[in-house]
């Protein structure tokens, strides 16, 4: 993992040289990561944990970074040279990656010193936002595919090439069978996958040898390309002739892919003609600009796909480009006794929610499913009485459960949550996403989940909202 220690506004460093001139950069904070309300999100997939856990772990200013900063001129020596020594200490608790989440809710919750917790918010901002958008926006497109393999082939299209890297991993998290990205592949163990692009077919005379020429090499990983030239009049009844052939050999012909086209009447008349020729067997695959309402919209047509290849639109979320994660302050320790704090907005949805806080899921014992999402004070008693009162529902009396949603990831600066592999993670979140009924989940007019406040940390807010609005003379 990289050291990312400049990977940072300036204006945390700036803020770290003025706690530390006051000296209060000791003193102990509590920050919340989150994102806030869209009316694209109906719910989010949690991801880039990993790569925070790395980031903090290998949080140092080297030589050549203090040097950099010196040279800025804006820097005391002693602060630099507090800098020098500089490591983190904090505890971090954050949901598991591949949790279901929702908008102000904590994904992770930093208590440290308070230039350690300032100091890593864009870090943590610009993993989690990322991974956590993608992963999003690729659990959705695998829904859509009700089970068929989705394949990542989105690197190309990425913003960069860290976006390609780990947005692959994430969309991984989410769902998808696979990666096009070699790099990813390596780096975290994934399956890789791929066929052949336009340009092969077009380095042979023809259609026929170039799909021979694949067939050779590849005879029992074959794929091929028919769009090339013309799908129904030559790629495919080209791509018959070579996997038929292949067959013959007593080798298994595996697939075609068509890239561009009407997906749907050429899936299914690509079908026909495969079927025609003895090749039920071979699996046809598309790609070309989807995403969950393309494929969804194919499904309902009733196209013949098997599996998809998702580039362009899972990788940068085109409809969403950003998840709006922020990290606010939520409590500072002095003596060891907790100062809540607050930030008020005339938009209300902006006011944060103040305290040191804990995040559990409410799940009704019967039949298994998420019911709410509640919000209480660290250390706060949660019980029946409670949990009952701001869920509404009487009839859940004495059945449901409780999980704790937010886990600890280091203590003492240590990290000690378990590095939970990409399959592992995957798994947890097709497990969770089964738990929340499909009203939740559905592209259109989905149902809002709700994520309460205990009745404590609701008086509290409502307390330091009016508290906040008589200091500043707004009532």
């Amino acid at each position: 993992m990289r050291n990312f220690s400049l990977l940072t506004d300036l204006y945390e460093l700036t803020m770290g040289q003025g706690y530390f001139d006051r000296g209060i950069h000791t003193r102990e904070a509590a920050f919340d990561l989150f994102f806030r309300s869209n009316e694209l999100i109906s719910y989010s997939v949690a991801a880039g944990m990993e790569e925070a856990a790395g980031y903090l772990e290998n949080l140092r200013f080297e030589k050549e970074d203090l040097f950099y900063l010196s040279s800025l001129g804006l820097f005391s020596d002693g602060f630099l040279k507090y800098l020098k020594n500089f490591r983190f200490t904090g505890t971090v608790r954050a949901v598991r990656e591949g949790e279901v989440v929702f908008p102000n809710e904590p994904i992770l919750t930093v208590r440290a010193p308070l230039f350690e917790a300032q100091i890593v918010e864009t870090a943590l901002l610009n993993f989690i936002n990322h991974e956590t958008l993608i992963a999003t926006k690729a659990s959705k497109i695998v829904r859509e595919a009700k089970g068929d393999p989705v394949m990542e082939f989105g690197l190309r299209r990425a913003q960069g090439a860290d976006a390609g890297v780990f947005g692959a991993r994430a969309a991984l998290v989410a769902g998808c069978a696979s990666t096009s990205n070699v790099y990813a592949g390596k780096m975290f163990s994934i399956p890789v996958s791929g066929t052949m692009a336009h340009s092969w077919v077009m380095n042979f005379p023809t259609e026929r040898e170039a799909f021979e020429a694949y067939a050779a090499t590849y005879p029992d990983d074959c794929v091929l390309l028919v769009d090339t030239y013309d799908t129904l009049s030559s790629g495919v009844p080209n791509a018959i002739a070579v996997l038929g052939a292949l067959k013959e050999r007593g080798h298994t012909p595996k697939g075609i892919r068509i890239d561009s086209g009407d997906l749907a009447y050429l899936s299914k008349e690509a079908r026909k003609m495969l079927d025609d020729a003895g090749l039920k067997e071979v699996k046809i695959c598309v790609s070309g600009d989807l995403d969950e309402y393309t494929i969804r919209s194919l499904k309902e047509q009733g196209a013949k796909i098997d599996s998809w290849g998702v580039g362009t639109k899972l990788i940068t979320s085109a409809q969403l480009p950003s998840l709006g994660g922020v990290y606010k302050l939520s409590a500072v320790f002095e003596n060891g006794e907790e100062i809540p704090k607050l930030k008020r907005s005339d938009t209300e949805a902006k006011t944060t929610n103040p305290a040191y806080k804990e995040a559990y899921r409410i799940y009704d014992k019967k039949t298994g499913d998420a019911l709410f999402d509640y919000l209480a004070r660290a250390g706060e008693t949660v019980n029946e009485r409670s949990v009952l009162l701001v869920g509404g529902r009487k009839k859940y009396e004495g059945n449901f459960s409780v999980k704790r949603l937010l886990q600890p990831l280091f203590l003492g600066g240590k990290r000690v949550m378990p590095r939970y592999t990409v399959d592992e993670a995957r798994g947890y979140c097709k497990e969770e996403l089964a738990r929340f009924r499909e009203e939740y989940k559905r592209l259109d007019m989905p149902h809002i989940y709700k994520v309460h406040l205990s009745p404590a940390l609701s008086e509290l807010k409502n307390r330091l909202v009016e508290k906040i609005e008589e200091e500043n003379g707004s009532v």
